[in-house]
């Protein structure tokens, strides 16, 4: 059965305390030498932050300790708080929807559910706007059938918690549809043994195994939301991202800005706390012996019309309506004569950046998410707390502190591709740990100790044995920073070598002067090209389906 609470047993020593610490003394150098060096790479922002504070000396406390400041914590962490709940609130249906039931078409409601991830915050929120806000289409057309003349404001906290909640979901739908394709249904066949309903089994049952991948997703979500920026700005909602971007821009002295990102950095370490504390020490994988098997599909018979119009209404809400927005732009551009633009050479640039950039970070990710789950120590969840320090960073704070660090200390490596990818690695390596961390968990170690007693090294097992086991994960994790990268402005806008455009950079040149039918066309293709790895982890999924 499944054990919760409680650790393996070693395979070649007596259970207790004892060697469960000895255990984790003994970190494998080949993980823990490629781990720190990571970890290391995580705090170098953070140094940038601490030099440029320390700059302005005593003076800096007064400017931080003042109302706008705790505006800025209430209202960011009011925004996080809202926007993930939400989240959970919509992927934990779709989820379970695409990975356990019969569902028609689920695999194409897989990939078409997780695109809204492709989509850049700036033009989410433009197409919130355009949509409902007081002179926008809906407005349109409620003017025309009931003479509705102005609707309600969009802009503020509702405007911005839509935005993002339709944009940031499937942080949490591919973490949670990776986790339920390797449950064994076992545990929950006892349930239902035991007299327990669908119901209750999912809740008592399935939900308390998925901890792992909500808190991951959760904390995804979180930390994206504090350090977006084109959604907050276009809605006009006062969070650090807006005000330590206003700051860089409109002073000549930035230590005010460095400040408040400390202090962002600040409740990102309280978020990274509280998500250990939460974790504990359960173990999620079968401890006795037999072949895992997968689950049975859930006949929804009469529920198929209304699980089907579930899923239409949220890809239409948060896919089609975005899409439909560019796309009318896109008409009203080449009415107006204006040609159509598809820039292939950024297309290439933006495709292999990504890809790159995926690769990275999942050879970075893995040594990191092994310690984690199969070495646990202080140190390893030290290194892997270390690797969500620059999600919670903007971007923008994270290219500054590069290019501090370039211009003056590695020239020869200031706007390189190199250090555009180390960028997007302090960034973006928390969604490829925490997607791999929730699939290793659902590997029972046994499984490489029988492989290990047959004389196969560590390395071999993790090839012939674990990889395969953990495929989803891997995939998801890949796909995650694929698509994130795709979309990534301020660290490409600051570090991307001369004449290096992507499709991100396009859009926004075009957007940033109000030519919107100008990046109708790239923003298409952005949405396009992202799509492409929801299909391939459709289709990898499917080896693991019943």
């Amino acid at each position: 059965m499944f054990t919760r609470g409680a650790s393996m047993p070693q395979p070649t020593t007596s259970t207790g305390a004892r060697p469960r610490r000895a255990a984790r003394e003994h970190l494998p150098p080949l993980l823990v030498l490629p781990a720190l060096i990571v970890a290391l790479l995580m705090v170098a922002p953070l140094g940038y932050l601490v030099l440029r504070a320390a700059a302005a000396g005593p003076e800096l406390l007064p400017l931080l300790w003042r109302d706008r400041t705790l505006l800025l914590i209430r209202n960011s962490l009011l925004l996080a708080a809202t926007v993930t709940a939400a989240c959970v609130a919509i992927a934990l249906p779709l989820a379970w929807l695409t990975a356990r039931t019969d569902l028609p078409g689920r695999r194409l409601w897989t990939v078409a559910t997780s695109l809204p991830l492709v989509i850049p915050s700036y033009v989410g929120g433009f197409a919130v706007i355009a949509t409902l806000g007081p002179r926008g289409a809906l407005q349109s057309l409620l003017e025309a059938t009931l003479g509705i003349q102005r609707l309600p404001e969009i802009y503020g906290f509702f405007g911005a918690w839509l935005t993002l909640t339709l944009l940031s979901y499937p942080y949490l739908l591919l973490a949670l549809r990776s986790a339920l394709l390797g449950l064994d249904p076992a545990l929950e066949e006892a349930a239902r043994s035991l007299g327990l309903g669908p119901w209750g089994t999912f809740f008592r049952v399935t939900v308390p195994l998925l901890r792992p991948a909500l808190l991951a997703g959760s904390l995804l979500v979180a930390l994206y939301v504090l350090s977006d920026f084109g959604a907050v700005s276009l809605l006009r909602y006062d969070v650090f991202t807006r005000a330590i971007y206003n700051q860089y821009r409109g002073a000549f002295d930035r230590s005010l800005a460095a400040g408040l990102a400390l202090v962002l950095v600040a409740i990102t370490a309280v978020l990274l706390a509280l998500d250990a504390r939460a974790r504990g020490r359960a173990r999620y994988y079968r401890s006795t012996a037999g072949v895992t098997r997968p689950p049975a599909r859930v006949r929804l018979g009469r529920w198929t019309p209304l699980a089907l119009a579930y899923c239409a209404a949220i890809v239409t809400v948060t896919l089609v309506l975005p899409i439909g927005v560019i796309a009318s732009w896109l008409v009203r551009g080449l009415r107006a004569g204006e040609p159509l633009r598809l820039v292939w050479s950024a297309a290439l640039n933006s495709v292999g950046l990504s890809l790159l950039a995926g690769l990275v970070a999942i050879l970075a990710a893995l040594p990191i998410a092994i310690l984690t789950v199969r070495h646990p120590s202080r140190l390893s969840h030290a290194i892997e707390r270390l690797t969500y320090l620059g999600y919670g960073l903007p971007g923008i704070v994270v290219a500054l502190a590069l290019v501090f660090f370039g211009a003056r200390h590695v020239p020869w490596l200031y706007q390189t591709l190199g250090m555009l990818v180390v960028a997007y690695l302090i960034r973006f390596l928390p969604q490829a740990v925490g997607t791999l961390r929730a699939s290793l968990l659902q590997v029972s170690p046994r499984v490489e100790e029988a492989a290990r007693s047959l004389g196969h090294s560590p390395p071999r097992v993790w090839l012939r044995v674990t990889m395969p086991l953990t495929y989803p994960g891997l995939f998801s994790a890949g796909a995650l920073t694929f698509l994130t990268v795709m979309k990534e402005l301020p660290a490409t806008l600051l570090l991307r070598p001369t004449g290096f455009d992507t499709l991100a950079t396009q859009v926004w040149s075009a957007t940033a002067e109000a030519f919107w039918a100008r990046g109708a066309a790239p923003a298409l293709l952005l949405i396009l090209l992202s799509a492409l790895p929801m299909a391939v982890t459709a289709w990898r999924d499917s080896r693991f389906e019943p």
